[in-house]
């Protein structure tokens, strides 16, 4: 454990450098703030809860997925946080349910478009911090659900249904946080109306890990109360070893994120900010923004280029992560065609280089950042290249190295002994994305 902590604050990563078209403010930056690095430390602890190293094996092999944030707040297209950021009274955003009846939402779409784009599984938002569930939902407050309003609908029955028809694993983020409930932000001088909320947050998980089948990843997000502190704060108040055990007993392999203030399966790192240091020595997942706009639809187009999305990919899996980009499809349902398009240079990116990411474990060799990165793989080391010079000088291994080359290219000059490895760069024809290695060991 001692060695895990020194590393995560070794790696304690540069919060929020590429924020967002629009500037954030308030408790919307410092959310995304308190997520910027990696605290997997934080949560509390309950023996036997997580998963084995064997359990997990599929989830860090996976790699690459798709987050996708949907809901009443797409109508507007101002971000998942315009009901707060905007200060709309409960009453007043409730009416926007008689206007969410999306026509031509159809969830074999989405999960084509993450095929293509190279993702293994995806995670939709069932219900942000607005309180609105994207599913036939008894738990409800208010019958706030999209099955007993204008769409009478439910939506997570589709998409689960479509994730396993094209054969991505299925994930479910779940936010316990309501803003409807002045207890959320007063749970002590409101405790009865806290105490409500709390109940919704029990029934909504329940029936989301009892009636759709296998649920693969359970993506919590918002337990801090009244904006405040950390999600381990807030244990007190949701007994998230009580909540966890509860979903164990209907989905014991579920991998579990840590926001609900246990400690989780694995942890997070939020926003575009970039990736420096060594290897993270910890099941650990970045999340960030294909429209860097926001997370919720929005018309105002800002997306990461295909050099960005490969170069944080890299640099994710070199250091033993997972990457999860989102995406905001509008009200209708649809994913804005500038964001199919973008995914899909990824899918061929990936098509090309894939082996080079999927299935594999960060090293040998420890990044250097901006430099290169490594994983490995069976007998092979890929090194991904993110400037190039005359040679690379790499670190001694124990492994003998047998050849090199540039990965779909030429075979490469190395020299390899008692001081580590000299690579000739010379005949190398740089990728305009990320240029790969590939080296064949003993």
């Amino acid at each position: 454990m001692i060695k895990i902590k020194v590393v995560l604050c070794a790696v304690m990563l540069t919060l929020l450098s590429n924020i967002t078209a629009q500037e954030l403010k308030g408790d919307e930056l410092k959310s995304m703030e308190k997520y910027g690095g990696i605290m997997g430390d934080k949560g509390v602890i309950a023996p036997g809860l997580r998963l084995s190293a064997e359990q997990m094996k599929w989830w860090r092999d996976a790699k690459f997925g798709m987050f996708i944030h949907w809901g009443l707040y797409s109508i507007e297209g101002k971000g998942e946080w315009a009901m707060f950021n905007n200060k709309i009274p409960a009453e007043e955003y409730a009416k926007l349910a008689d206007k969410f009846n999306p026509q031509h939402f159809d969830a074999n779409i989405w999960a084509a478009v993450a095929r293509n784009a190279g993702m293994k599984y995806m995670v939709l938002t069932a219900r942000h911090h607005d309180g609105f569930a994207l599913w036939n939902s008894p738990s409800a407050y208010l019958h706030f659900n999209s099955f007993e309003t204008a769409a009478h609908r439910d939506f997570v029955k589709e998409y689960t249904a479509a994730c396993r028809k094209a054969g991505l694993a299925v994930g479910i983020y779940y936010s316990p946080m309501d803003w409807r409930f002045p207890g959320y932000f007063k749970p002590l001088e409101l405790a009865e109306n806290a105490e409500r909320m709390k109940k919704q947050g029990y029934g909504q998980v329940e029936e989301l890990m009892k009636n759709y089948g296998k649920i693969d990843i359970l993506w919590y997000d918002g337990g801090w109360l009244a904006h405040k502190g950390k999600d381990a704060d807030a244990a007190w108040f949701w007994e998230p070893v009580k909540l966890n055990r509860m979903v164990r007993n209907y989905q014991p392999g579920v991998v579990i994120s840590p926001r609900s203030g246990w400690e989780g399966d694995f942890q997070c790192n939020e926003g575009g900010g970039k990736i420096h240091g060594p290897i993270i020595d910890t099941p650990w997942e970045k999340c960030l923004n294909l429209n860097q706009s926001s997370w919720g639809y929005n018309p105002v187009q800002n997306l990461m280029t295909l050099k960005e999305i490969i170069v944080m990919l890299v640099n994710t899996v070199d250091r033993g992560g997972n990457m999860l980009l989102n995406v905001g499809p509008d009200a209708d349902g649809i994913i804005p065609d500038t964001h199919i398009t973008r995914l899909k240079e990824v899918g061929d990116w990936l098509q090309k280089y894939g082996e080079s990411i999927y299935g594999t474990q960060p090293g040998p060799f420890q990044p250097v950042d901006d430099v290169y990165g490594s994983v490995q793989k069976d007998k092979r080391v890929y090194i991904h290249l993110l400037s190039i010079k005359d040679t690379l000088q790499l670190p001694l291994i124990e492994k003998k190295i047998l050849s090199c080359r540039q990965m779909s290219g030429s075979p490469l000059k190395f020299r390899q002994d008692k001081n580590g490895t000299i690579i000739s760069l010379d005949g190398i024809k740089p990728d305009s994305v990320v240029t790969t290695l590939v080296l064949e060991t003993e």
